[in-house]
């Protein structure tokens, strides 16, 4: 199971997620003449900053008591290149439970590094196609007790700005098997729905001819759909995404040699929920002394 029971509400929960600092500066470039949220690749593994809320732990249902804090791991799973620039797409978890999504962008080769999308809570990004320099789509699902409501995000400016965008009018249960556009305007899309039950057919096919701005139903079967077989895009062999013990590494053919462009390490941080401390009970005050002349009452008799 990937999730648990949020053990009380008298709990605080706190992230520590340590992000790196950009460092080794091109001779005369200060270091804070990088933009906010750039990370800069100077050849070791890069962490993405990552960090959990109060908000989270509960909105999750994790239990992440201070003896053992539940740690965000970074998981890649797909790579594009577009000319001197790589888009590299995943999500971070927990041993639980997916958290966000997480798209990231490589200038000059892979040198420089940011997040051109905002995460998406509880989502995560498995597939990416780039047409041409401005027209491109990362294909994800919210990751939740089930996989549903499976979306793209759409660029339209070479991956400046993107834009979410639903497959189907109302929440489904379903994973982005595949997808391709073969023009600006036209693609389509296969829906694997093999967890939403037995009543439901396990294949749905999709048709955009708005840029996958919006998406028609076009078949529904329990067998593989032949037209979908146009949808099996080969990712590109000069690039591949490859974890080892410690990190992802996004790597270039170099003729029979891979070259690392990138490394990402694959824990990020650590939640935490710690106990909120209570205050002791106040000492019971003294008894006034009594007043002269009174009689003190006599002692219970024992039984």
């Amino acid at each position: 199971m990937r999730s648990a029971v949020l053990a009380s509400c008298l709990a605080t929960v706190f992230c520590v997620a340590q992000a790196v600092s950009p460092a080794g500066r091109p001779a005369g470039q200060p270091q804070d003449d990088l933009p906010q949220g750039v990370l800069e690749n100077t050849g070791k593994p890069l962490r993405l900053a990552f960090q959990c809320t109060e908000e989270d732990l509960r909105a999750f249902g994790l239990t992440c008591p201070p003896s053992h804090p539940c740690p965000v791991y970074l998981e890649l799973a797909a790579v594009e290149p577009v000319g001197n620039r790589i888009f590299v797409a995943g999500n971070f978890h927990t041993e639980a439970v997916t958290l966000s999504s997480v798209l990231l962008v490589g200038s000059e080769g892979g040198k420089l590094w940011q997040e051109p999308h905002e995460r998406v809570r509880s989502a995560g990004l498995d597939q990416i196609q780039f047409l041409d320099f401005e027209a491109g789509w990362a294909a994800g699902q919210y990751l939740l007790a089930v996989p549903r409501d499976p979306f793209l995000l759409v660029t339209t400016d070479g991956g400046k700005n993107w834009r979410l965008r639903l497959v189907a009018g109302e929440s489904r249960v379903g994973t982005i098997e595949s997808f391709a556009f073969d023009s600006r305007t036209h693609g389509l899309l296969l829906l694997d729905r093999r967890m939403a039950g037995e009543e439901s057919s396990r294949y749905e096919l999709y048709e955009s001819q708005t840029g996958g701005e919006s998406w028609m139903i076009r078949e529904v079967s329990d067998r593989p759909i032949r037209a979908a077989e146009k949808l099996a895009r080969k990712p590109d062999p000069g690039w591949r995404v490859r974890a080892d013990a410690l990190t992802y590494r996004v790597e270039k053919r170099a003729g029979e040699r891979w070259e690392t462009a990138a490394a990402f390490l694959t824990r990020v941080g650590e939640c935490r929920a710690s106990e909120l401390i209570v205050p002791p009970e106040p000492a019971t005050p003294p008894m006034p002394p009594a007043p002269a002349g009174a009689v003190s009452p006599p002692a219970p008799r024992k039984p």
